[in-house]
Parts: C-alpha cells; structure tokens; sequence
C-alpha cells in the first residue's frame, strides 16, 4: 500500500472515531428511589433534560429497583457506545471503577462519590456548607429550641448532612437541642416515606418543631408530618417549598441538576468539588416560603453564607476534619 493511500486510510479512520464520537448518546443511570424522586434523582433528571432541551438530542437513561442492577444497567450503557455514561449516587461508584477500566475509552462520570480513574469525572459538594445555614434558619425559626433532623440511609455523607445542620443551629442559638434519627442501613432507606413521617413525629413529640430531612422520598413523610403538625420542615437536595407551601421553612439546594448537565456538556476528568463559593449549594427562597423567612433572617442567613464562604466561619466536614463524630 501507498504511503498516500496509509494516511488517507488513517484520516479515514480518525474521521469514523470522531464520528462516532459525536455521535455517541450519553447515559444516565438513576439511583434506589427513581427518577421521579423529587429530590436527588430528580435533580439529576432536570439537568439531563436541559441539555437534552439545549442540543436536541436524545440521551439513555435506566432507573436501578435494586441494588443489583447497577453494574449490569452501567455495563449495557458502555456496550451500547453511550458517551458520557453518569452514575447518580454514590452507590454507584464500585461498578463505575470496574466498567470505566473495562472501557478506557468511554467516558463516565459519578455523581457523589470520588472514583480515581482517568476516563471518569467525579462529582462532589460541600453539603455541609449548605446544611450549616438551614441548621442556622432552623434555630432561628425554632420557638422552642429544639430542632430535628431524619437522615436517609445511615452512611457519611448523611451524617456529613447531619454534621452541618447541627452546627448552624448551634451557630445561630448555642442552647439549641437537636435531634437526629437515621430511617435504616439499606437502600430501602431512601423511599420510605411512613418511616419518615414517624421519625419526624417523634421528634415533634419531644419539643421539636422544625426538622430537616436529608432521606430522599423518604422525605415526603416527613414533610407531611409537620403540615398535619403544625410545625416545619427543611428540604433538600431540589427546592422542595412547593412539595407542602408555607410548611416548608426551606430547601438545602445541591445543584445536582447543573453537575449532571455540565458533565453531559462537556466531560472533564477528574474530581470537581461544589460549594457555596461555587454555587454548587445554598438555601431556597421563593414565593412558597417568603412569609416564614423575614427579612431578619434573610440578613442573618446571607450574613454567615458570606462568612463561609470568605473563610471567616469554618463549617467543619464530618467526613474529612474529624467533626460530629456519632
């Protein structure tokens, strides 16, 4: 063979790739609870339908009904020739590690957890910046100086949840009693809504009457809890005020949906880390709970999100600075 007819062979080639390249659909794989979770998932879900919106193109999607199916789901994906494939949760991460090796030429990427391999984009947040200031309006909005707190299931980064609510309450009222219950140990942990509704009530019981609730659709229940209670509840991951409007004193937003549609846009591997500075999580203020933060509060909550953030206030990570150890 010519040497002209190698290079036009070898341009042909790298045409074919890049097609294929451009070609490729990404794929998202949502995590226990489903993608109609109105909290973690479906963040996840919104930012894929931005980009899908943006570019007009189609994506792959598989919602896991059990933890099994998590390596089989990411595997069919990468065999598919999806590009970018993005694990939702950090549950996800082992069978993300083991595919990415298997396909080095795939791009992956893990919302959650940290997975150190070239082809995958890690994303994670400083969820404990975010849950230090709605610990802070909690305390504030607290009559009674006892605040709750119903986590998902019982692993760090819910006790990292946990860790900075307590701290913002303690920041904002430094007698402020703060309870805390974890709904289970297994997946199941993210949508049991009863069981979160009965944790909730138990702490409203014991003089609580503002919780927060960090349990994905498990949340739904304790939400509805406190508006059959009279009492508060603090959302998270999406804006949730509108799940029970003028019960819900306000939302920790982690900004799963601009991760999840930035990776889709344009993947970059490597670890990416999220937090007030970067606008990766805040508190939600919105028609549906204007009345229940006055402008007191207001000030006094964008007071110490601008102390975080300039370092003045250190809101300590459960997971790296040895904080709240339970």
């Amino acid at each position: 063979m010519s040497f002209k007819n190698i290079a036009r062979l070898c341009l042909l080639t790298a045409a074919l790739a890049a097609s294929f390249q451009a070609a490729a659909e990404p794929a998202i794989v949502f995590d226990m609870g489903g993608k109609f979770d109105k909290s973690f998932n479906e963040a996840a879900y919104r930012g894929m339908e931005q980009w899908k919106k943006e570019t007009g193109k189609a994506y792959l999607e598989f919602e896991i009904s059990n933890e099994s199916q998590r390596e089989q789901a990411i595997r069919r994906m990468a065999e598919r020739g999806a590009n970018p494939i993005i694990g939702i949760g950090f549950g996800q991460a082992s069978s993300i590690e083991k595919i990415a090796k298997e396909f080095p030429k795939l791009q992956f990427a893990i919302i959650d957890m940290v997975v150190n391999q070239p082809n995958v984009q890690s994303v994670v947040f400083k969820e404990h910046e975010g849950s230090f200031l709605v610990g802070a309006m909690a305390a504030m909005a607290s009559k009674t100086g006892k605040v709750g707190f119903v986590g998902g299931m019982d692993i760090p980064l819910i006790r990292k949840f946990q860790c900075g609510y307590e701290q913002g309450a303690k920041y904002a009222n430094p007698k402020a009693e703060v309870f805390a219950n974890m709904t289970g140990t297994t997946g199941a942990a993210w949508s049991d809504p009863a069981r979160g509704g009965e944790l909730a009530r138990a702490q409203f019981a014991k003089g609580a009457d503002v919780v927060f609730a960090a349990a994905g659709g498990t949340g739904m229940g304790v939400y509805q809890a406190a508006k059959d209670s009279g009492k508060l509840a603090i959302g998270v991951d999406s804006n949730q005020n509108h799940l029970q409007p003028g019960t819900m004193l306000t939302s920790m937003i982690k900004k799963v949906d601009v991760a999840v549609y930035n990776v889709a846009k344009g993947h970059k591997a490597g670890v990416s880390v999220l937090g007030l500075k970067e606008g990766g999580v805040d508190y939600a203020l919105d028609d549906n709970n204007a009345k229940l933060v006055n402008a007191d509060m207001k000030k006094k909550v964008d007071a110490i999100k601008a102390d975080i953030i300039s370092g003045k206030i250190k809101a300590a990570d459960y997971m790296a600075d040895n904080a709240c150890k339970y």
